[in-house]
């Protein structure tokens, strides 16, 4: 279990980390992150910095959830709330995972884009890995 939580924690910074950056004008794999509309290579939507930087900061706090609730902060003991937070972090991954059967998850139908590539191949899965992380945070 520390395995997968540390992979897990890691993963999580990492996109935290990316989403800070784009907050702040980066463009490297933007073009990657966001659904295009069926047809075209127009966004399905365009991020704003504060969105973005939200986006950050609950990816960060999914990542102190995993070490709060697996025991690893001996300063911040396991507790109801984490325990709360366990359960809404698998329910937000794995419904990610499965998508809106148009744009994102494994059921979506716009497959033509970099992102619905990356999509099956990367995102949705690893949706699918943390929301799994999460339940076995909480046996």
């Amino acid at each position: 279990m520390l395995i997968l939580s540390l992979v897990s924690v890691c993963l999580l910074w990492l996109i935290s980390i990316i989403h800070v950056y784009w907050a702040f004008g980066g463009q490297w794999g933007t073009g990657a992150a966001i659904p295009s509309r069926e047809g075209s290579q127009q966004a399905v939507f365009s991020p704003r910095k504060w969105g973005t930087l939200c986006v950050a900061l609950l990816v960060l706090l999914a990542s102190v959830i995993i070490f709060v609730q697996g025991g690893y902060m001996t300063a911040l003991p396991a507790s109801t709330y984490s325990k709360i937070g366990c359960i809404v972090c698998a329910i937000v991954f794995s419904i990610r995972a499965i998508g809106d059967f148009k744009y994102v998850g494994f059921f979506k139908t716009i497959k033509h884009s970099q992102f619905a590539k990356n999509d099956t191949k990367l995102y949705s899965p690893l949706c699918l890995f943390l929301g799994f992380v999460y339940i076995l945070l909480l046996l």
